[in-house]
């Protein structure tokens, strides 16, 4: 019986060393020395910019986008502005941009000559709408009548151009053209006429919040003459 005993505690030892080996060969020792694990990287549409670097500017959406360095950045002020809203707006087309703000400017100033307000309101900050709706006002309070007709541009063209933490502003020079009579609440003329075509330049300021995912601009400033 002592020796059956003894056997089996012999062979319980056995299998308990296999076991121990086996888990030492697969799990190997720790030494201090070992390579450490590597670390968890994330994929990222646009590389981590050190803190302090102002080669980055906020993009769309809560994103950063990186500005080329001052090196290779345009000497001229306005492409270095359009490259600004265009690394801050992915979105952003410069002839676009010009095309959209022609029809603007021409819907604006036809809309102010008919008193349109309605038309008016989308299209201006408010700033600029109420300078507007004054101007109206007075107009119609005395009785007068615009008779107006757009003839076209000679020149549109953009003259500055920045980014202003998440605002975009570009000012357009218009060089446009148009017939214009005024008359007052008896129907005498007392401004322009209805056969001379008018020239006439009006510096325009448009601003967009480049986050937004509106992306229509609004006339923030005016110089030149109204209708």
């Amino acid at each position: 019986m002592a020796n059956s005993q003894l056997l089996d505690i012999f062979l319980i030892a056995m299998v308990a060393g296999v076991i121990l080996f086996r888990l030492y060969t697969v799990l190997g020792r720790r030494t201090g020395h070992e390579r450490p694990p590597p670390e968890n990287y994330r994929l990222s549409e646009h590389p981590p910019v050190p803190a302090g670097d102002d080669s980055a500017v906020a993009g769309g959406e809560g994103r950063s986008v990186v500005r080329p360095a001052l090196s290779e950045r345009p000497s001229d002020p306005v492409a270095s502005g359009l490259l600004d809203i265009q690394l801050a707006d992915r979105s952003f087309d410069r002839d676009h941009f010009v095309a959209g703000a022609r029809a603007a400017y021409e819907m604006i100033v036809t809309a102010f000559a008919n008193n349109d307000r309605a038309s008016l309101r989308p299209l201006l900050s408010e700033e600029v709408y109420a300078a507007f709706e004054a101007a109206t006002r007075e107009r119609e309070e005395r009785g007068e009548k615009v008779t107006f007709t757009f003839v076209g541009f000679k020149e549109a063209k953009i003259v500055a151009a920045v980014v202003k933490g998440r605002m975009a502003e570009i000012t357009l020079s218009f060089d446009a053209q148009f017939i214009s009579a005024t008359t007052d609440a008896h129907g005498a003329l007392i401004e322009g006429d209805t056969k001379t075509v008018r020239d006439v330049i009006d510096t325009w300021t448009f601003s967009r919040d480049v986050r937004a995912r509106d992306p229509n601009w609004t006339l923030v400033a005016t110089s030149g003459e109204l209708v």
